[in-house]
Protein backbone atom coordinates (compact mmCIF):
# COMPACT_ATOMS: atom_id res chain seq x y z
CA UNK A 1 0.00 0.00 0.00
CA UNK A 2 1.25 3.53 -1.19
CA UNK A 3 0.49 6.24 1.43
CA UNK A 4 1.15 10.22 0.81
CA UNK A 5 0.97 11.03 4.78
CA UNK A 6 3.75 14.08 4.01
CA UNK A 7 2.14 16.84 2.11
CA UNK A 8 4.02 20.61 2.01
CA UNK A 9 1.81 23.57 2.67
CA UNK A 10 2.42 26.37 0.81
CA UNK A 11 5.01 28.10 3.44
CA UNK A 12 6.72 25.24 3.10
CA UNK A 13 6.22 22.96 6.19
CA UNK A 14 5.51 19.91 6.78
CA UNK A 15 2.18 17.90 8.18
CA UNK A 16 1.20 14.71 8.92
CA UNK A 17 -1.53 13.66 6.71
CA UNK A 18 -3.82 10.10 8.26
CA UNK A 19 -6.98 11.22 5.98
CA UNK A 20 -8.97 8.13 4.83
CA UNK A 21 -6.70 6.27 7.63
CA UNK A 22 -9.03 3.59 9.86
CA UNK A 23 -7.20 3.60 13.53
CA UNK A 24 -8.76 1.53 16.52
CA UNK A 25 -7.78 2.96 20.06
CA UNK A 26 -8.68 1.32 22.99
CA UNK A 27 -9.18 2.56 26.35
CA UNK A 28 -9.82 5.67 24.00
CA UNK A 29 -12.47 7.64 26.60
CA UNK A 30 -9.92 9.11 29.23
CA UNK A 31 -6.00 9.88 29.55
CA UNK A 32 -3.97 9.20 26.67
CA UNK A 33 -5.70 7.03 24.80
CA UNK A 34 -8.85 10.32 24.42
CA UNK A 35 -5.49 12.44 23.62
CA UNK A 36 -4.53 9.72 21.04
CA UNK A 37 -7.68 9.47 19.25
CA UNK A 38 -8.36 12.83 19.41
CA UNK A 39 -5.00 13.55 17.55
CA UNK A 40 -5.29 11.02 15.53
CA UNK A 41 -8.43 12.37 14.30
CA UNK A 42 -6.90 16.07 14.14
CA UNK A 43 -4.53 14.32 11.45
CA UNK A 44 -7.25 13.18 9.11
CA UNK A 45 -7.86 9.30 10.51
CA UNK A 46 -11.34 8.02 11.00
CA UNK A 47 -11.69 6.95 14.40
CA UNK A 48 -12.86 3.55 16.47
CA UNK A 49 -11.98 3.77 19.79
CA UNK A 50 -13.44 1.38 22.87
CA UNK A 51 -14.58 2.16 26.55
CA UNK A 52 -15.35 0.21 29.93
CA UNK A 53 -17.74 2.14 32.17
CA UNK A 54 -17.79 5.77 31.12
CA UNK A 55 -20.33 6.31 28.80
CA UNK A 56 -20.59 10.18 29.31
CA UNK A 57 -17.04 10.37 28.60
CA UNK A 58 -17.11 8.59 25.83
CA UNK A 59 -19.44 10.81 24.05
CA UNK A 60 -17.60 13.32 24.39
CA UNK A 61 -14.72 11.94 22.61
CA UNK A 62 -16.83 10.77 20.00
CA UNK A 63 -18.51 14.32 19.75
CA UNK A 64 -15.21 16.39 19.44
CA UNK A 65 -13.79 14.12 16.95
CA UNK A 66 -17.21 14.60 14.76
CA UNK A 67 -16.56 18.13 15.15
CA UNK A 68 -13.49 17.88 13.61
CA UNK A 69 -14.95 16.14 10.48
CA UNK A 70 -14.26 12.79 10.90
CA UNK A 71 -16.02 9.87 11.55
CA UNK A 72 -16.30 8.25 14.73
CA UNK A 73 -17.49 4.56 16.08
CA UNK A 74 -17.08 4.41 20.48
CA UNK A 75 -17.85 0.69 21.12
CA UNK A 76 -18.51 -0.63 25.51
CA UNK A 77 -15.83 -3.46 25.03
CA UNK A 78 -13.34 -5.36 27.56
CA UNK A 79 -10.98 -6.52 25.16
CA UNK A 80 -9.35 -8.70 27.59
CA UNK A 81 -11.82 -11.17 26.08
CA UNK A 82 -10.91 -12.52 22.50
CA UNK A 83 -14.02 -12.66 21.71
CA UNK A 84 -14.87 -9.11 22.69
CA UNK A 85 -11.34 -8.11 20.56
CA UNK A 86 -12.71 -9.80 17.17
CA UNK A 87 -16.33 -7.87 17.80
CA UNK A 88 -13.83 -4.23 17.16
CA UNK A 89 -11.89 -5.02 14.68
CA UNK A 90 -14.62 -6.58 12.87
CA UNK A 91 -16.85 -3.17 13.86
CA UNK A 92 -14.25 -0.99 12.05
CA UNK A 93 -13.98 -3.61 8.33
CA UNK A 94 -17.55 -3.34 8.49
CA UNK A 95 -17.96 0.53 8.94
CA UNK A 96 -14.77 1.73 7.11
CA UNK A 97 -13.53 -1.36 5.22
CA UNK A 98 -9.74 -1.38 6.58
CA UNK A 99 -7.91 -1.05 9.41
CA UNK A 100 -4.69 0.54 9.30
CA UNK A 101 -3.67 1.98 12.49
CA UNK A 102 -4.11 -0.01 16.38
CA UNK A 103 -2.95 1.89 19.45
CA UNK A 104 -3.10 -0.62 22.28
CA UNK A 105 -3.93 1.81 25.64
CA UNK A 106 -6.33 -0.11 27.63
CA UNK A 107 -4.83 -0.57 30.73
CA UNK A 108 -4.70 -0.28 34.47
CA UNK A 109 -2.27 0.41 37.33
CA UNK A 110 -3.03 -0.81 41.11
CA UNK A 111 -0.86 -0.89 43.92
CA UNK A 112 0.71 -5.02 44.84
CA UNK A 113 2.80 -5.62 48.10
CA UNK A 114 4.33 -8.73 47.04
CA UNK A 115 3.55 -11.68 49.71
CA UNK A 116 -0.03 -9.56 50.21
CA UNK A 117 -1.01 -9.16 46.66
CA UNK A 118 -3.98 -11.57 45.79
CA UNK A 119 -4.47 -13.62 43.06
CA UNK A 120 -7.56 -11.83 42.05
CA UNK A 121 -5.44 -8.41 41.41
CA UNK A 122 -2.54 -10.52 39.96
CA UNK A 123 -5.45 -11.50 37.00
CA UNK A 124 -6.93 -8.57 36.43
CA UNK A 125 -3.80 -6.84 35.78
CA UNK A 126 -2.42 -9.32 33.34
CA UNK A 127 -5.62 -9.77 31.78
CA UNK A 128 -6.65 -5.87 31.02
CA UNK A 129 -3.15 -4.83 30.26
CA UNK A 130 -1.24 -8.18 28.49
CA UNK A 131 -4.20 -10.58 27.11
CA UNK A 132 -5.95 -7.12 25.98
CA UNK A 133 -2.97 -5.76 23.92
CA UNK A 134 -2.50 -9.84 22.49
CA UNK A 135 -5.92 -10.23 21.10
CA UNK A 136 -6.50 -7.06 19.80
CA UNK A 137 -3.28 -7.54 17.73
CA UNK A 138 -4.51 -10.89 17.29
CA UNK A 139 -7.41 -9.39 15.89
CA UNK A 140 -6.21 -6.98 13.24
CA UNK A 141 -3.15 -8.40 12.16
CA UNK A 142 -4.93 -10.78 9.08
CA UNK A 143 -6.85 -7.34 7.70
CA UNK A 144 -3.53 -5.72 7.79
CA UNK A 145 -1.68 -8.52 6.40
CA UNK A 146 -4.64 -8.83 3.36
CA UNK A 147 -3.83 -4.90 2.55
CA UNK A 148 0.27 -5.45 3.01
CA UNK A 149 -0.10 -2.36 5.69
CA UNK A 150 -0.75 -1.36 9.25
CA UNK A 151 1.14 0.14 12.21
CA UNK A 152 0.52 -0.81 15.50
CA UNK A 153 1.97 0.65 18.68
CA UNK A 154 1.45 -0.19 22.25
CA UNK A 155 1.41 1.09 25.22
CA UNK A 156 4.55 -0.09 27.82
CA UNK A 157 6.30 1.87 30.37
CA UNK A 158 9.46 3.09 32.11
CA UNK A 159 8.06 0.05 34.64
CA UNK A 160 8.54 -2.34 31.73
CA UNK A 161 11.94 -1.04 32.03
CA UNK A 162 13.04 -0.57 35.24
CA UNK A 163 10.54 -2.36 37.26
CA UNK A 164 8.25 -0.87 40.11
CA UNK A 165 8.07 -1.72 43.85
CA UNK A 166 4.92 -2.36 45.01
CA UNK A 167 3.73 -2.32 41.35
CA UNK A 168 5.63 -5.41 40.08
CA UNK A 169 2.08 -6.87 38.64
CA UNK A 170 1.77 -3.92 36.86
CA UNK A 171 5.88 -3.71 35.73
CA UNK A 172 5.75 -7.52 34.47
CA UNK A 173 2.72 -6.33 32.15
CA UNK A 174 4.55 -3.65 30.62
CA UNK A 175 7.88 -5.63 30.20
CA UNK A 176 6.06 -8.17 28.26
CA UNK A 177 4.67 -5.73 26.05
CA UNK A 178 8.03 -5.09 25.38
CA UNK A 179 9.03 -8.12 24.03
CA UNK A 180 5.65 -9.30 22.72
CA UNK A 181 6.39 -5.30 20.52
CA UNK A 182 9.58 -6.01 19.58
CA UNK A 183 9.07 -10.32 18.70
CA UNK A 184 5.96 -9.00 16.30
CA UNK A 185 8.42 -6.08 14.46
CA UNK A 186 10.67 -9.10 13.06
CA UNK A 187 7.31 -11.30 12.61
CA UNK A 188 5.68 -8.77 10.50
CA UNK A 189 7.72 -6.72 9.13
CA UNK A 190 7.43 -8.70 5.93
CA UNK A 191 3.88 -7.75 5.64
CA UNK A 192 4.90 -3.78 6.19
CA UNK A 193 3.49 -3.57 9.34
CA UNK A 194 5.36 -1.50 11.95
CA UNK A 195 5.08 -2.96 15.50
CA UNK A 196 6.48 -0.17 18.08
CA UNK A 197 6.03 1.02 22.04
CA UNK A 198 5.60 4.12 23.62
CA UNK A 199 6.66 3.88 26.96
CA UNK A 200 5.89 6.61 29.46
CA UNK A 201 6.47 7.50 32.95
CA UNK A 202 4.58 9.81 34.98
CA UNK A 203 1.60 11.39 32.88
CA UNK A 204 -1.23 13.25 34.37
CA UNK A 205 -4.14 10.62 33.66
CA UNK A 206 -7.24 9.07 35.81
CA UNK A 207 -5.12 6.51 36.75
CA UNK A 208 -2.34 8.21 38.40
CA UNK A 209 -4.37 11.31 39.74
CA UNK A 210 -5.23 9.70 43.12
CA UNK A 211 -1.09 10.01 43.94
CA UNK A 212 -0.53 13.04 42.19
CA UNK A 213 -3.43 15.02 44.17
CA UNK A 214 -0.35 15.13 47.19
CA UNK A 215 1.82 17.80 46.54
CA UNK A 216 4.82 16.82 48.38
CA UNK A 217 4.78 13.79 46.12
CA UNK A 218 4.07 15.68 42.63
CA UNK A 219 7.56 18.06 43.90
CA UNK A 220 9.46 14.38 44.58
CA UNK A 221 8.40 12.86 41.22
CA UNK A 222 9.01 16.07 39.52
CA UNK A 223 12.49 16.09 40.87
CA UNK A 224 13.48 13.33 39.10
CA UNK A 225 12.71 14.36 35.80
CA UNK A 226 15.14 16.50 34.03
CA UNK A 227 12.64 18.46 32.50
CA UNK A 228 10.61 19.48 35.24
CA UNK A 229 7.05 18.67 34.25
CA UNK A 230 4.56 15.80 34.62
CA UNK A 231 3.43 15.74 31.12
CA UNK A 232 -0.12 15.53 29.89
CA UNK A 233 -1.81 12.67 28.00
CA UNK A 234 -1.67 15.26 24.70
CA UNK A 235 2.68 15.08 25.46
CA UNK A 236 1.90 11.18 24.92
CA UNK A 237 -0.19 11.56 22.01
CA UNK A 238 2.32 13.15 19.87
CA UNK A 239 5.28 10.45 19.66
CA UNK A 240 2.14 8.22 19.11
CA UNK A 241 0.51 10.01 15.93
CA UNK A 242 4.50 10.04 14.84
CA UNK A 243 4.99 6.44 14.72
CA UNK A 244 1.85 5.89 12.96
CA UNK A 245 2.69 8.12 10.18
CA UNK A 246 5.04 7.68 7.41
CA UNK A 247 7.60 9.72 9.31
CA UNK A 248 8.28 6.39 10.95
CA UNK A 249 8.10 4.10 8.47
CA UNK A 250 11.33 2.49 9.19
CA UNK A 251 11.04 2.50 12.49
CA UNK A 252 9.76 -0.87 14.05
CA UNK A 253 10.50 -2.47 16.93
CA UNK A 254 11.36 0.09 19.22
CA UNK A 255 10.91 1.13 22.57
CA UNK A 256 10.20 5.30 22.18
CA UNK A 257 10.85 6.81 26.04
CA UNK A 258 8.62 9.80 26.64
CA UNK A 259 9.31 10.39 30.56
CA UNK A 260 10.97 13.98 30.52
CA UNK A 261 14.49 11.53 30.88
CA UNK A 262 13.56 10.33 33.95
CA UNK A 263 14.68 7.00 33.11
CA UNK A 264 17.26 6.32 30.49
CA UNK A 265 17.47 3.24 28.97
CA UNK A 266 18.48 1.75 25.57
Amino acid sequence: MQTNQLKRENEGKMVIDLENQVAIITGGSRGIGASAAITLAKAGANIVFTYNNNEKAAEEVRDEIVSLGRKCIMMKANVSKPKNAKKVAEKAIQKFGQIDILVNNAGIWTYGEIGKITEEIWHETMEINLDGTFYMINAVVPYMKKRHFGKIINLSSTAGQRGEAFHSHYAATKGAIISLTKSLSTELGVYNINVNSVAPGWVKTDMSMEVLRNPRFVDEVVKGIPLGRIPSGDDIAGPILFLASDLARHITGEILNVNGGSVLVG
